[in-house]
C-alpha cells in the first residue's frame, strides 16, 4: 500500500486486510481481483462478494488503488471496483469511509457520483447518470448488490439526498 496508506491515516496497516477473490467480469469470464478492507469487516465483505459471484454480477475491474498511485480519480476513470484509500470524503476535509477501509465502490463508471446539479466528473460515465439504464454492472435499488450489502448492515450512496454516489457502499451508510 505504497500510495493508498501513509502515516496519519485513521487506521493502521495492521487494522487492514487484503482479500483476494474471483469475480465475474463484464466478458462473462471469471477474473482474480483484490480489495483492502478494515479487518473488522473482512468476513462480511467476503460474504457479499460470494453472493455477487454466485449471482454472476459483472464487475469491470478489481484492483488496489495503489495501481493508480492512490488516485481516486484515476481509479474511477478505469472503472475500478476498490475499497481502502486513505483520503478525504468528496468535497470535505473529513476522512472518507474509504480511509477506514469501511467503504467499497463498485463499477465506478456504471454507477457514478452525481453532484446535486446533475454533473458527473468523468466524461465516459455521464450516460450512466440515467438510472433507467439496464447495462451490465449498473446498480439499482433492491437488486442483488444492494441486497447483499444491506444484509451486512451497509448503506448505499444511491439513496442519499442531494449528491448520489451510486457506486458507494459503506458500513455507516455515508
Amino acid at each position: 500500500m505504497k500510495y493508498s496508506w501513509h502515516p496519519g491515516c485513521p487506521v493502521p496497516v495492521s487494522g487492514l486486510r487484503l482479500i483476494k477473490m474471483t469475480y465475474w467480469g463484464m466478458d462473462h469470464q471469471p477474473h482474480n481481483g483484490q480489495l483492502v478492507v478494515n479487518a473488522s469487516v473482512a468476513g462480511d465483505v467476503v460474504t457479499v462478494f460470494k453472493k455477487l459471484y454466485a449471482g454472476r454480477y459483472p464487475i469491470r475491474r478489481m484492483e488496489l488503488v495503489d495501481v493508480y498511485k492512490g488516485s481516486d480519480f484515476d481509479s474511477i476513470e478505469a472503472d475500478n471496483t476498490s475499497a481502502f484509500n486513505c483520503r478525504n470524503a468528496e468535497g470535505s476535509s473529513s476522512w472518507s469511509q474509504h480511509a477506514y477501509g469501511l467503504a467499497i465502490d463498485v463499477n465506478t463508471c456504471e454507477n457514478p457520483y452525481v453532484y446535486p446539479d446533475g454533473t458527473v466528473s468523468h466524461k465516459k460515465c455521464v450516460k450512466f447518470k440515467d438510472r433507467s439504464r439496464r447495462d451490465p454492472g449498473v446498480i439499482h435499488n433492491g437488486d442483488l448488490v444492494v441486497r447483499s450489502f444491506r444484509a451486512i448492515g451497509w448503506g448505499w450512496g444511491g439513496l442519499w439526498s442531494g449528491a448520489k454516489d451510486y457506486q458507494h457502499f459503506s458500513s455507516n451508510g455515508r
